[in-house]
């Protein structure tokens, strides 16, 4: 296996000092914009590892930096904007391809808060019977959440119920960052746009539609000490790949992001800085949302000043095998203390990388194969659980 790791900022790097410690494959390309930032994420790691330069918004410069590597699989991680050219450039390559968040939606034009426009994933599953007649694959959504939390609920519906009423994934922490007023765990760029879409719910009978941002209110106890967090809905891709693949009668995605960092993102939207589009500034042009990134510090520079645990999960219920009702929380809890200390990456960052790192050595191994555009959910769940448990970082499961 030769990889292609498109991104080598949180994510990326995390994902580089994780795979160090792996044999699967022979050699792992990490490219960025900037030489320097994917220089660092390999620097002392040995021959398997190249620092390169790449652009990511062309088809074209992924797929001749895979044809001079002899690359067989591409993982991405930068942001959703760059989903579709490093997707069409690993195919034009003949690569498999691999990513933690799909295409960008596009909300309804008349009826936003009602009914779906352009949903997350739908660019890449419009060409799924060419990936799959090329006997080539794309698995997509594969970090944490989307992914992990993929795989608890194909685990759940194949292990644990005889019928699921409802799957919900939800997300909460007890991070803090020592210094900073406002200070996200993760890509700001990425957290306003799935923050401020319409947020998808999945029902059977009625299909895919939409909701009002941080609608339906919920607290929701999470394990390891975290305790109760509010949690909302926002837009995720785990309910437009879960029912794809798993019999439920309903699926949604709750984010626990705190009362602070809602109204955050609430006045962002209201002064127009969450929006990608360029305004002229002073003779520049800048997308207001790119200064607000640019604004705030990088989320992988903060572990030293972190301290907490964050907790990704699937919340299932519904009917188990003996006939009764059954409510289960499938979950992975990462301390940043320890993440720190045993890779040198923070919490939020080391948890999203973690999981494709895991695919891709059970798609080496062969324990996972398959062609076309296909979710975590399309895959066996149990190599994946015992493989995590073995990467030194073990799920839990919680009856309730």
């Amino acid at each position: 296996m030769r990889i292609l790791l498109v991104g080598a900022g949180g994510v990326g790097s995390a994902a580089v000092s994780i795979a160090a410690r792996r044999t699967f494959f022979e050699i792992m390309v990490v490219a960025d914009h900037d030489p320097a930032r994917a220089a660092r994420a390999v620097a002392g790691l040995g021959d398997r590892f190249v620092a390169a330069t790449v652009d990511a918004s062309s088809a074209d410069a992924v797929a001749a930096l895979c044809r001079e590597h002899r690359i067989t699989h591409v993982l991405n991680a930068v942001d959703p904007r760059f989903v579709m050219p490093i997707f069409d450039g690993a195919f034009a390559a003949g690569a498999d391809y691999l990513d933690m968040a799909m295409s960008l939606s596009r909300p309804h034009p008349e009826r936003p808060y009602a009914e779906t426009g352009v949903k997350l994933g739908d660019e890449q599953f419009a060409v799924a019977e060419r990936w799959a007649a090329a006997g080539r694959l794309a698995l997509c959504g594969i970090g944490v959440e989307p992914g992990l939390s993929d795989v608890f609920a194909r685990y759940a519906a194949d292990e644990l119920f005889a019928e699921i009423d409802e799957i919900g994934v939800r997300d909460g922490a007890n991070l803090t960052v020592a210094g900073y007023e406002f200070a996200p765990s993760f890509s700001i760029w990425t957290t306003i746009e799935e923050c401020l879409n319409p947020p998808v719910i999945w029902e059977a009978g009625r299909g895919w539609f939409t909701t009002e941002p941080f609608s339906e209110p919920e607290m929701f106890d999470f394990p390891a000490g975290i305790g109760p967090v509010e949690c909302v809905n926002v837009e995720h891709e785990e309910v437009l790949l879960i029912p794809r693949w798993v019999p439920a009668k309903r699926v949604t995605f709750k984010y626990g992001l705190g009362a602070e960092f809602i109204e955050v993102l609430r006045t962002l939207h209201k002064l127009g800085l969450d929006s990608t589009e360029p305004v002229r500034v002073r003779g520049v042009d800048v997308s207001p949302r790119d200064l607000v990134a640019a604004a705030l510090p990088d989320p992988a520079t903060l572990g030293d000043r972190m301290s907490g645990k964050t907790c990704a999960g699937t919340y299932v219920t519904g009917t188990g095998p003996d006939g009764r009702p059954h409510r289960v929380y499938l979950y992975h809890v990462v301390d940043n203390e320890w993440s720190m200390a045993e890779y040198g990456h923070q919490a939020v960052v080391w948890q999203t990388a973690v999981n494709p790192v895991v695919a891709l050595e059970l798609l080496a191994t062969g324990a996972w194969s398959g062609t076309g555009v296909l979710g975590p959910e399309a895959f066996p769940p149990t190599p994946f659980l015992d493989l995590l448990t073995g990467y030194g970082s073990p799920w839990g499961m919680e009856e309730r």
